[in-house]
């Protein structure tokens, strides 16, 4: 059954509630129109048949669980929650303001000799070893490493993030996101990656965009309410999993504290949570299942029982 809750909790002390990655007051935007999350995790994490709270985001993952699970996915954004909502029904995918701001890039790769015809031979490479010397040898060149971090500069990145969006971010993101794709190379056949090469090619993938028989899966109950609020109440013991996207990122501390007691008030014994952030790991992070991921994005994706948080 899908079900809309109207009326969000807009007290929430994240910047998610405003449904714009920028700092004006305008109305919320499509944020996200595929989700940059490799849903392999859950599915591996979470035991067959557990009831499931989800960010809804694009809705890419909470469908992808929705075959074994029972899942409420919930999101602050309205423009978010109705487009998740629509995928769920078989809808295409549509263009949010990532893949606008990623399109934009896209368009500066011939100036740093990037062409379709090398992503096309890069990206069907099955090799990791053969992928990472490609990588060195044709794709990793000094304009590349030269723009990719003067593009990725705080000063450029305030004029398109809201400040609070960019407190967990390391500094000098550039160097370090290049890092995590030489990472995600060396251990991801490319061929068998979409969550890669959605980066570079804005292109449809059968990995990721959602065929239009998803209707047939489970239903997914849809909430549109801040994920803090709606947790609080709900009865306790309610869920046996939470896949919390990255929510942390842009959310005030006081807020990263309140949504842990309501996982906690909300968890089942033993409730597994995945959280995932763009912010580099804490030395006190026991595990990071990052290199599991086939998404190069992340510097944190931790998987935990719920107590344990």
């Amino acid at each position: 059954m899908l079900k809309h809750v109207e009326n969000p909790d807009r007290s929430a002390g994240t910047r998610w509630e405003a449904g714009r990655f920028d700092a004006s007051s305008g109305p919320p935007q499509l944020l996200f129109g595929r989700m940059y999350e490799d849903s392999e995790i859950e599915a591996t994490a979470f035991p067959r048949g557990s009831r499931i709270f989800a960010i809804a985001s694009a809705g890419c993952t909470a469908i992808r669980l929705s075959v074994d699970h029972e899942v409420t996915a919930v999101d602050i954004n309205p423009v978010q929650l109705a487009y998740a909502q629509r995928r769920a029904r078989g809808a295409p995918r549509e263009t949010g303001s990532a893949e606008r701001m990623m399109r934009l890039g896209r368009n500066a790769f011939p100036l740093i000799g990037w062409t379709r015809q090398r992503f096309d031979k890069f990206f069907r490479m099955e090799d990791t070893g053969e992928q990472f010397r490609y990588w060195k040898d044709t794709l990793d060149t000094q304009r590349f490493r030269r723009a990719f971090d003067t593009a990725t500069t705080q000063a450029l990145l305030r004029l398109i993030y809201a400040r609070s969006f960019l407190e967990r971010m390391p500094r000098h993101i550039g160097p370090v996101l290049r890092a995590r794709l030489e990472r995600c190379w060396t251990l991801h056949p490319n061929a068998t990656n979409p969550y890669a090469r959605s980066l570079f090619l804005d292109s449809d993938d059968p990995l990721t965009d959602m065929p239009s028989e998803v209707a047939r899966y489970a239903p997914i109950h849809f909430a549109c309410a801040d994920a803090a609020t709606y947790l609080e109440g709900c009865t306790p013991g309610s869920f046996d999993a939470f896949t919390l996207s990255n929510i942390f990122d842009g959310a005030t501390a006081a807020y990263r504290e309140r949504l842990m007691l309501a996982m906690k008030h909300a968890a089942a014994s033993g409730a597994i949570a995945v959280i995932r952030s763009f912010a580099e790991p804490d030395a006190e992070l026991s595990q990071n299942y990052v290199s599991q991921d086939r998404s190069p994005l992340w510097g944190v994706v931790q998987v935990a029982e719920v107590e344990s948080l």
